[in-house]
């Protein structure tokens, strides 16, 4: 219905700035009565109505643009550039305008002989605050492209109406900060760990308060819809596909929140120690071992979930968030729980950065081991070793760490092994080859302290002598807790002294149901991938029954799934197997296989190209996503990289 818009909403007193001219749709209020305004609406030609009255330019050409397609439609239409395209089919939606606009209802369409009939005043007003969100989401969601609706009317001069350079200018000025906002040395903001996207921002803000995050985005969202300043959080640039990037928007740097804010530790007197950590912060930037407490995942990836060997027993990262500090796309700084804005705190946990800039978080802990015994096996059944992983997370008294990886044909793989763990029967290992094999190795771990070091040894012996690995395979080393939580680390700084860091690594995370595991395998391992020498593909089952499924994050419906997770490094160089060309065809290939054979995956930090993939994504929860990017962030400011919502702006 609504193919043009305003160019300058807040000049028409609308949205933030608040609504004038209601009622100058063909109406006219007096003594609180509706009121039909004879004179104010014409035939046009067939194809709609239009308003011919002089009184108000700025709200009769407000009225044009919603009337312009009003009996050619039966109901509105939001265009496919708009940020909440998809939403006017929704339930919410269609139930509210029905409430709210009655007066444009298809029983209620005008003819070519009458006026559309007036509204009742306990009908049009019932819920002024939702009828404004309602109008800003129709004015973001037109298309200005198709009809080219203007207005003679003289609109006042605005600093949306500025060149961009020139509204950097003034938002360099005009804010008052703690920290610094910076127009030069902008690169390192369009680099991420995916290495693949480059998109320069105009400005980075290195807060050193919350108010200074909350005074841009505020700054910015009053600037109205006609601005194209968009703004991204970016912590320590390990997205993938640009998701922290802004196209000459503002990056927020978050690591310097981080460094400007202390952890502080509630552990005495808590019934549930926890850490209170700024956004910015990585486990390693505070004591992670504190009065004998760590994180129960040692990662803070709050935006999507952060999954690892431990999220069987614990969970993701997301479940064990007590609270979060919020600055939302409006510029409100918001505390919220699970009892408190609930929905803003489980929105915004999952929700990939789309309604709010998380600040400060409440994040459990728990007792830290001081000691790990980490293991490995191989086993050359796939069946064998799934069975064995889902008998493992089903287990209360098991290991406290179950991960996995797929290796095809891989040479010298357990000499390599042996620089870091014990082989258990290195007359057998000798003998094992994997070479031209497609293997499967199973990576434990059980924690204990210096004391229980025999203890826990007979009780490995006796998990171990339930799995069905090969026993020449079996490898244990014994490490610091501190040691093997950073092994991670240790491995990106040697890839970073050869110089084999810092290429593309397209990477392809998939959330796998357990009934479909052994299909995708069956399609992928050895057929797809013929080899494993681009990266690690890591594969373990976890549990959600004992989720919190109140979060924005997407899983597949079985309780039981498998992350796969395709690690892939590419040389920017080749033309080989090993270049980015070739593993981004084998991703793809991996996708349509996914999709002819209706495995039901779905994407772990996902990423899309076309809003219709992103609702197929998010399924029934499409409708609650929108509704809350609709409410915390309606003008669509903040993480743009995602390319979930495109900002909406005037023409001028």
């Amino acid at each position: 219905m609504i193919e043009g818009c305003i160019a300058v909403l807040n000049n028409y007193g609308f949205g933030p700035y608040g609504l004038c001219g209601f009622y100058d749709f063909g109406l006219s209020h007096k003594n609180k009565k509706w009121k039909k305004n004879e004179n104010a609406f014409k035939p046009n030609g067939g194809n709609g109505w239009q308003l011919e009255r002089e009184t108000n330019s700025t709200t009769s050409f407000l009225a044009k643009c919603i009337l312009h397609h009003i009996s050619s439609l039966p109901f509105i239409s939001l265009s496919s550039t708009s940020p909440f395209y998809g939403f006017q089919t929704s339930p919410f939606l269609t139930e509210t305008i029905q409430t709210n606009f009655s007066f444009i209802s298809t029983s209620q369409q005008p003819t070519a002989n009458r006026c559309p009939p007036p509204p009742p005043t306990a009908t049009m007003l019932k819920h002024t605050n939702l009828v404004v969100k309602i109008l800003i989401a129709l004015i973001l969601g037109c298309d200005f492209g198709r009809n080219k609706i203007s207005s003679t009317g003289n609109f006042a001069a605005s600093t949306t109406d500025l060149p961009h350079h020139a509204t950097i200018a003034l938002l360099t000025e005009r804010l008052k900060l703690d920290g610094d906002l910076r127009i030069d040395n902008l690169h390192h903001a369009a680099k991420d760990f995916g290495n693949r996207y480059s998109l320069l921002p105009a400005a980075v803000l290195y807060p050193k308060s919350v108010s200074d995050i909350s005074s841009l985005v505020n700054y910015v969202f009053q600037m109205g819809p006609t601005s194209r300043l968009t703004i991204a959080a970016r912590g320590h640039g390990h997205s993938l596909e640009g998701q922290a990037q802004a196209h000459q928007g503002v990056v927020v740097n978050m690591e310097s929140l981080g460094k400007s804010q202390e952890m502080r530790f509630h552990i005495e007197g808590e019934s549930r120690p926890f850490v209170d950590v700024s956004a910015g912060a990585q486990t390693r930037d505070g004591p992670e071992i504190m009065d004998g407490l760590s994180s129960s995942n040692g990662r803070w990836t709050l935006s999507n979930a952060g999954i690892s060997g431990q999220a069987f027993r614990h969970g993701p990262q997301i479940n064990n968030v007590h609270q979060l500090e919020v600055v939302t796309g409006t510029g409100q700084v918001v505390t919220c729980t699970e009892e408190m804005n609930s929905d803003l705190f489980y929105g915004v946990l999952g929700g990939l950065g789309q309604f709010g800039i998380i600040t400060r978080a409440h994040i459990s802990l728990e007792p830290a081991p001081k000691m790990v015994k980490w293991i490995r096996v191989l086993y050359v059944d796939f069946a064998a070793f799934t069975e064995d992983q889902e008998q493992l997370i089903s287990s209360n008294s098991s290991f406290d760490y179950v991960e996995g990886f797929v290796l095809i044909n891989r040479t010298g793989l357990l000499n390599n092994w042996r620089s870091s763990f014990n082989c258990k029967d290195p007359v057998q290992a000798s003998r094992f080859f994997s070479e031209g094999k497609t293997l499967f190795c199973l990576e434990i771990a059980k924690y204990f302290t210096e004391g229980d070091a025999e203890t826990t040894d007979q009780k490995i012996e006796g998990l171990l002598s339930k799995l069905n690995y090969n026993e020449s395979t079996l490898f244990i080393s014994e490490v610091s807790y501190v040691e093997f939580l950073d092994r991670v680390h240790v491995s990106e700084l040697k890839l970073q002294e050869k110089g084999l860091w810092d290429v593309p690594h397209p990477w392809l995370n998939l959330l796998v149901p357990k009934s479909k595991i052994h299909k995708f395998a069956t399609q992928v391992f050895g057929n797809i991938l013929t080899d494993t020498s681009n990266g690690p593909i890591l594969i373990y089952p976890v549990d959600k029954s004992r989720w919190n499924t109140k979060t924005s994050m997407v899983t597949p419906k079985e309780d039981v799934f498998y992350l796969v997770a395709f690690l892939s490094s590419a040389m920017p160089s080749s033309t080989g197997k090993d270049s980015l060309e070739h593993i981004l065809s084998q991703n793809k290939r991996i996708l349509d296989v996914c999709e002819t054979a209706n495995l039901e995956t779905k994407q772990y930090l996902p990423h899309y190209s076309a809003q219709e993939e992103w609702k197929k994504h998010f399924g029934s929860q499409w409708e609650a996503f929108v509704r809350r990017k609709f409410t915390y962030d309606p003008l669509a400011i903040l993480t743009p990289g995602q390319r979930i919502f495109q900002k909406a702006t005037g023409f001028l």
